[in-house]
């Protein structure tokens, strides 16, 4: 095996604070990650090395630096990254161990950098907040009042506060006017915790909407918590079709650049982004803000989608590359803005692309990840195998290596999911398996499974084959699927179960992840490499 070079905690430190690009990667797949990390360490899973790598760490001599709780993870990360062109990839000493025992401050929990800044905003600013019961009230009251919803349309979907609108959180700017045309009305913004609902009310009160303004304290967990009772299946949403007043467009637009102003976001343009993205020195990402159904209709070459709100959300998803530039695009003049003035603060290197035109606009479609070449592996079409299967001479074992999600939802009958970082001599799951004569690999549309084929011949020895386009086109062709966990080769660790997410969480659980949330300002503290600052 290949050895790499360590780098220790102080390394890794003196490089936050310096601003020095660096990569600090947890390998580990996203449930342990959540469990205990490093507060600017990005998950960037094994088992997803391939179809994520390139889009997210761009620059192939990034310092990057790999670590997991001694599984042996980080090595084979090392591997793989280097085999994929990175020239600079090196090992965190003694891994999360280390980086303990050498006194760093360790967070649970996804996204973390960002809901802690969330919670530094609201301790520096004291950003108004309303009580679930005070919500309530005034709605049952008839009062004036409009709660705006600041998460993705379909979190909104599957809870919703009682009459809300959807509008996620850099829409909010833009559309707030519109949706409270009257002063008088009461403006109240709610996410499922904390985080939104706070950065999407500073934001109206930074951009100075006349309107009061408060978040609804805790979100739908509060709510919840409250006893109150939450909708199901809201379509309401503002109108994207709808035209915004001139006057309100042009009040959203001077605040919205004088905020970024203010908070140090540095201006650029389209040619400039290129050259930027183009140069070897430097990591940038180019990010277009808006929703969506914008960017598919219509956005620039080498721009990745990310409405605004959630990448202010999941900085660290998005841009994992601590220290790098990030250049943002909209075609309104405020949700870039709005969202460049927090990216700032959080201590990132932004810059807002002015002075373009629709004709610069000339990629359409979604956001198409660049991904490497995987090794030629034997193909089956669904029905080809479906005859297999029926014949149980053949000892076909079907490994199905999509997200447990989405398995449990649907799967070929018979199926055993299986997580890919547990494909080694170091874990039993698919030794567990019933002996087989050959292995079939899917997912759910055959982008991964044509990366893991090559490892499951390597570690069984046996015949390998592909399902032709996943499990997608084994239910076009019209054949059968499960649904269930019965038939789980490994435990379910490749997505952390949000606290705030879905309706049956436990009181217990949303309790415990508000008072997490509350302590976040105390463990910046401690950490010391944040750089937050407010306006």
């Amino acid at each position: 095996m290949k050895s790499y070079p360590q780098r220790t905690y102080e390394d890794v430190r003196e490089a936050l604070l310096a601003r020095r690009e660096i990569a600090l990667l947890d390998v580990r797949e996203e449930d342990p990650h959540a469990q205990c990390h490093p507060l600017f360490a990005a998950n960037l899973s094994l088992s997803r090395i391939e179809l994520d790598a390139w889009t997210r760490l761009p620059r192939r001599d990034v310092s990057i630096v790999l670590f997991d709780a001694g599984e042996g993870f980080a090595e084979r990360a090392a591997d793989k990254l280097t085999s994929l062109g990175y020239t600079n990839v090196a090992l965190l000493a003694g891994g999360l161990d280390g980086w303990i025992h050498a006194g760093g401050e360790v967070f649970r929990d996804v996204n973390v950098p960002s809901k802690a800044f969330g919670e530094f905003v609201e301790a520096h600013r004291h950003t108004p907040s309303l009580s679930a019961e005070a919500v309530d009230a005034l709605l049952k009251n008839g009062d004036d009042i409009v709660v705006l919803d600041a998460r993705r349309f379909d979190e909104y979907q599957t809870m919703n506060i009682p009459g809300s609108i959807s509008v996620p959180g850099a829409e909010l700017v833009l559309r707030a006017r519109a949706l409270a045309p009257k002063p008088t009305t009461r403006v109240i913004v709610n996410c499922a915790g904390r985080t939104r609902s706070i950065i999407g009310t500073q934001s109206l009160v930074n951009a100075g909407l006349p309107n009061p303004v408060a978040a609804l304290r805790n979100g739908t967990i509060g709510w919840t918590l409250a006893g109150q009772q939450l909708e199901h299946g809201s379509d309401r949403r503002f109108d994207s079709q709808a035209g915004l007043d001139a006057a309100d467009i042009d009040a959203s637009q001077r605040a919205a650049l004088a905020l970024a102003q203010r908070a140090g976001v540095s201006r650029t343009t389209l040619d400039e982004a290129a050259r930027w993205a183009a140069d070897s020195s430097r990591t940038t990402y180019r990010f277009d803000v808006r929703t969506p159904a914008e960017y598919e209709r219509a956005h620039a070459p080498g721009f990745q989608g990310a409405p605004g709100g959630q990448l202010v959300q999941e900085t660290d998803m998005f841009a994992p590359v601590r220290g790098a530039r990030v250049v943002l695009f909209d075609d309104d003049g405020v949700r870039a803005n709005m969202t460049a003035s927090w990216l700032a603060q959080m201590n990132i290197d932004t810059y807002v692309v002015d002075a373009t035109s629709p004709d610069e606009l000339t990629a359409s479609g979604p956001w198409q990840a660049a991904k490497p070449q995987p090794a030629s592996t034997q193909t089956l079409s669904p029905r080809e195998l479906a005859a297999l299967l029926a014949d149980t001479a053949s000892g076909t074992v079907v490994l199905d290596v999509t997200s447990s999600a989405n398995h449990v939802k649907a799967h070929i009958p018979g199926a055993h999911w299986i997580v890919r970082s547990h494909l080694s001599n170091a874990f039993d799951d698919l030794r567990a398996l019933p002996d087989a004569k050959r292995y079939v690999v899917t997912c759910g549309t055959n982008a991964l499974a044509p990366y893991i084929a090559p490892e499951v011949a390597a570690l069984t020895g046996k015949p390998v084959h592909v399902l032709d386009g996943g499990t997608s086109a084994w239910v076009r062709a019209g054949l059968p699927v499960e649904s269930g966990d019965s038939h789980l080769a490994s435990p379910r660790i490749d997505r952390y179960r949000r606290p705030y997410e879905g309706t049956d969480n436990a009181r217990e659980a949303m309790n415990a992840y508000l008072e997490w949330e509350y302590g976040l300002v105390a463990q910046l503290d401690r950490d010391g490499t944040h750089g937050f600052f407010v306006i």
